[in-house]
């Protein structure tokens, strides 16, 4: 099978083709290009954290995706989500809340993506513990300094939960650089009431600097009772010498909004701007304080991120209202040592990782749920005269989860192993491999709601990538294989016998599933063609299915097969700009049994910029065509798929940015 073709000749069409798709887009050439074009500046060198020190890109036995504060200024996207899903062909989902979240899926993991991926922001685990997700979209998109997308397991360095992946959120102050002088006012308006208004600014001197941030967006939506409020600050200080570099930030986000409900088939054709619950609101606050240090001495780095952060959801519904805290603290303490032996470069970094979460219930049906963890971790690195790269590593985690009932009490320790071989084979051609475990603890939801007398066993993967990148002066082209083989999987089965008083259907419960697997192809490609034009492309083939037991053979639910995301940058002048991209999806189950579909869906965006000294003017549309589509739904009766969320239409934004 073809999965990808890229073509290019100065004086014929850019040409993409996907066959997976069954679908071609075509740029017609533009006379600029028959002349002869400028020489593409050399790609440069990209520095990823992902393996919890800086490291190059181009050496890693892993498939690691970057997103930098240039290609988020370029393209205009309003959130870290949007971003994800638009520049790296990320499978996303919208959120039952207002303000612009959605439900990242880095590998096909559907409804338990959130609990198979780890987030990190400026070093510091945001992840929950429950099944409430994470909030991206409170990180304002402008402090963002850089998203690294670790696709595939992360367990050894990251721990439970990183089955499918990490993603690590570094703002501006966060990533620990040196700072200028500098501030930046934005404001924007569009459809559905939009308006985003944003203020930054860096004062830096005498090795200290200081950065200050606010944001706030207030839309309408696009349907009834969805209208959302949401503002957030951040206040980051840190000093620097010769050899340490110390930080302290705090941040802060809140959002209000209408919950809008879901809609059956009829209505989501009929009006799917309707709100089935027109009464139901709820409100999100978070707060983050956040420290770091680092320290260079000698051949020994050493590295430490501490955070306190806490989060309350109050919701108002037509038969309930609901309301819990949480308190989270974690500290990361991490060491590497390189070392020359031989003809060797030896580098072993260790750590240890230590979180307390704890969830607090109102009401007097309330709990009070508690997870504890404390992991040692090791990796040993060598890089072979020839420049291949061979990497250990393992990880031993102590979990504690607790509750007030001692219904949940009890104490796991897990481990996690990973081996993994980079080769160059050519000086443009490098080939990796890897294999290990990974593993994820039940969350304290998932073991409350529970067949009687059930006891939920942790979920456990066994995981293999191989891949092949090519790094040349003007491209770039990463294509990876990869597949987990899970056993008790955990995720809630709605055919399952439950008769319980408070189950008035008798069905549907939380269980460890029969195995499964998740395997599939990524590609991604970057091409500078000019000094003007830029390319890129994204695209994932995934296979998520049962592979024993009632379901054996059936997909698991809410994942798409394919995916295609591209985009491309024109500089038409000096002062003058476009972005453009297409994101391709196809159908996915929304059951069990695989009888309902949501329907596969092509969405276009562009945006165009004017430049003037630090001035910039811009005009984007996203969903140009219009296209009315849904990723997330919950039921199916009959062959008819119900309980959907539609995802917005066509919608303008013109925004205004000041730089000084």
């Amino acid at each position: 099978m073809k999965f990808f073709v890229f073509t290019v000749c100065p004086c014929t069409p850019v040409r993409f083709a996907a066959s997976a798709f069954g679908t071609t887009l075509a740029c017609c050439s533009m006379s600029a290009l028959c002349q002869p074009p400028p020489a593409p500046a050399p790609w440069p060198t990209v520095v990823v954290t992902a393996a919890r020190f800086d490291d190059s890109a181009v050496t890693l036995p892993m498939g690691v995706s970057v997103i930098t504060q240039a290609d988020i200024a370029q393209a205009g996207v309003l959130t870290v989500g949007d971003a994800l899903i638009k520049l790296l062909g990320v499978h996303g989902r919208v959120d039952l809340y207002g303000g612009g979240d959605y439900g990242l899926d880095l590998r096909g993991f559907g409804a338990t993506a959130a609990n198979n991926q780890v987030v990190i922001v400026d070093g510091v685990p945001v992840t929950e513990a429950d099944l409430g997700g994470t909030r991206l979209s409170g990180i304002a998109i402008d402090q963002v300094a850089k998203i690294e997308v670790l696709r595939g397991s992360g367990a050894v360095l990251y721990g439970s939960g990183a089955t499918g992946g990490v993603i690590r959120i570094t703002t501006r102050a966060g990533r620990g650089a040196d700072r200028s002088n500098q501030a930046s006012l934005y404001t924007a308006a569009g459809s559905d009431g939009l308006h985003d208004n944003r203020a930054s600014a860096t004062l830096a001197g005498g090795g200290f600097s200081i950065d200050l941030a606010a944001n706030q967006r207030r839309s309408d939506n696009h349907r009834d009772n969805f209208k959302s409020d949401a503002d957030g600050s951040t206040v980051q200080t840190q000093w620097h010498n010769d050899v340490l570099r110390l930080g302290l930030g705090q941040a802060q986000d809140a959002l209000d909004t209408g919950l809008p409900g879901a809609l059956s088939a009829t209505q989501y054709q009929t009006t799917p701007t309707l709100a089935t619950t027109p009464a139901d609101r709820a409100s999100l606050k978070n707060t983050r304080q956040t420290a770091f240090a680092r320290a260079d001495l000698g051949a020994w780095q050493w590295a430490l991120d501490a955070g306190h952060r806490s989060k309350t959801l109050d919701s108002v519904m037509s038969t309930m209202g609901y309301r819990y805290d949480v308190e989270a603290n974690t500290l990361a303490l991490r060491a590497r040592h390189q070392a020359r032996v031989g003809p060797l470069d030896n580098a072993v970094t260790v750590g240890y990782d230590q979180s307390d979460w704890t969830r607090t219930v109102a009401g007097s049906f309330g709990t009070v749920s508690q997870q504890k963890t404390q992991a040692f971790y090791g990796q040993d690195d060598v890089t072979l005269a020839q420049g291949g790269r061979l990497f250990a590593g393992y990880r031993s985690d102590l979990l504690r989860q607790s509750d007030n009932t001692d219904a949940l009490g009890t104490d796991t320790r897990l481990s996690a192993w990973e081996l993994g071989l980079s080769q160059p084979l050519t000086d443009t051609l490098t080939a990796y491999a890897r294999t290990g475990t990974s593993y994820r603890l039940p969350n304290v939801d998932e073991r409350a709601f529970v067949v009687q007398g059930a006891v939920l066993q942790p979920q456990t993967s066994r995981d293999t990538e191989l891949g092949g990148r090519w790094n040349a002066a003007s491209h770039t082209l990463d294509l990876r294989y990869y597949r987990n083989d899970l056993t008790s999987e955990l995720g809630y089965d709605p055919t399952v016998a439950n008769p319980q008083s408070w189950n008035p259907a008798n069905l549907g419960a939380n269980v460890n599933l029969d195995p499964t697997m998740r395997q599939g192809l990524e590609l991604e490609a970057y091409h500078t063609l000019s000094a003007s034009w830029t390319l890129q492309a994204t695209l994932a083939l995934r296979q998520a299915r049962f592979t024993r037991g009632v379901h054996d053979g059936l997909d698991v639910p809410l994942v798409a097969h394919r995916s295609l995301s591209l985009r491309a940058d024109w500089h038409t002048a000096p002062s003058h700009s476009v972005n453009a991209g297409v994101v391709m999806q196809s159908p996915q189950s929304v059951d069990f049994q695989n009888q309902c579909m949501a329907p596969g869906h092509i969405t276009t965006d562009a945006r165009y910029a004017y430049q003037v000294r630090d001035l910039e003017l811009s005009l984007g549309i996203n969903n140009l065509l219009d296209s009315r589509y849904y990723t997330q739904a919950f039921t199916c009766s009959a062959g008819v798929t119900g309980g959907i969320y539609p995802e917005p239409g066509r919608a303008l934004t013109a925004a205004l940015r000041i730089n000084f």
